[in-house]
C-alpha cells in the first residue's frame, strides 16, 4: 500500500476558488481563509458556500458553517489498514481483495481523481457516490464504505464471479451485460488482470476469457 499523500496548500492565504485543469468540471477545488484546500463535487452546500460564492451566489451562507478538512495527516496507512479490514468485515467482503482495488483504482491515495471525474480510494463516480448516499467522496471512510459495498453488491450480482464484477466495477454493469462477459476493453481487461493478480497471483489467469454468449444476470 502506498503512503496516503494528504491534500494541503502551500503560501496560500486567502480564500479563493479554483477549478483544477485536471478534475472534471464536476469536482472543484476551494481554498480556505487558513490555505486549506477543499475538493467537492458540491460546492452549493452550505458548508462550502462561503467560499464557493462566484459558483453559487444564491447559495444561503449558515453562520459559522463548518467546511470541511481533508483528514489529519495522523490518519496514514497503518489507520487506512485498519478501516479497510472493519469495512470488509462489515460488508462481508475479503479486505485482501478490497486492498486490492485500491491499489489498482488509486494506489492508496484519497484525493486521488480520474480523468473522468471519479474520486477517492475506491474511484467512486459523482453519480454512483450519490447512489450509494456518499455525500463526500474525498472522505477516506465514505469512500470506502460506498465502495465496498458496491463490491459486494457486484459480487452478488454475478454470483461471486470475480472477474465479471471486476469488469463491472471498472466498465459498468451494462458493459458487461452488452457483451456478455468481460468488455473487450483494453483499459477493463488489464484492470481485471491487475487486480486479480495482486489479490492472489496464483489465482490470476495468465489471459483473461474471451466473451463468450450466454445469461448473465441483467
Amino acid at each position: 500500500m502506498t503512503t496516503m499523500r494528504w491534500l494541503l496548500a502551500s503560501g496560500v492565504t486567502l480564500a479563493a476558488l479554483v477549478v483544477s485543469p485536471a478534475v472534471s468540471a464536476e469536482v472543484v477545488r476551494l481554498v480556505d481563509e487558513d490555505g486549506v484546500i477543499h475538493l467537492t463535487n458540491e460546492p452549493c452546500q452550505p458548508r462550502y458556500a462561503r467560499l464557493a460564492a462566484a459558483l453559487c451566489p444564491s447559495a444561503t451562507v449558515a453562520p459559522d458553517a463548518p467546511v470541511a478538512s481533508p483528514p489529519p495527516p495522523s490518519a496514514g496507512p497503518a489507520r487506512l489498514a485498519r478501516e479497510i479490514q472493519a469495512t470488509a468485515a462489515r460488508h462481508g467482503v475479503d479486505p485482501r481483495l478490497v486492498e486490492a482495488v485500491i491499489r489498482v483504482e488509486s494506489s492508496g491515495d484519497p484525493g486521488a481523481v480520474s480523468p473522468k471525474g471519479a474520486v477517492g480510494l475506491m474511484q467512486l463516480m459523482p453519480a454512483r457516490a450519490a447512489a450509494l448516499g456518499v455525500r463526500d467522496a474525498f472522505d477516506p471512510v465514505a469512500n470506502l464504505d460506498g465502495g465496498i459495498r458496491h463490491l459486494r453488491d457486484l459480487l452478488a450480482r454475478y454470483d461471486g464471479n470475480l472477474s465479471l464484477a471486476l469488469a463491472a466495477y471498472n466498465a459498468g454493469e451494462a458493459a458487461v451485460r452488452a457483451h456478455r462477459g468481460i468488455p473487450p476493453y483494453p483499459e477493463t481487461r488489464e484492470y481485471v488482470r491487475k487486480v486479480l493478480a495482486l489479490y492472489g497471483a496464483e489465482r490470476a489467469p495468465a489471459r483473461l476469457p474471451q466473451p463468450q454468449p450466454g445469461r448473465l444476470p441483467l
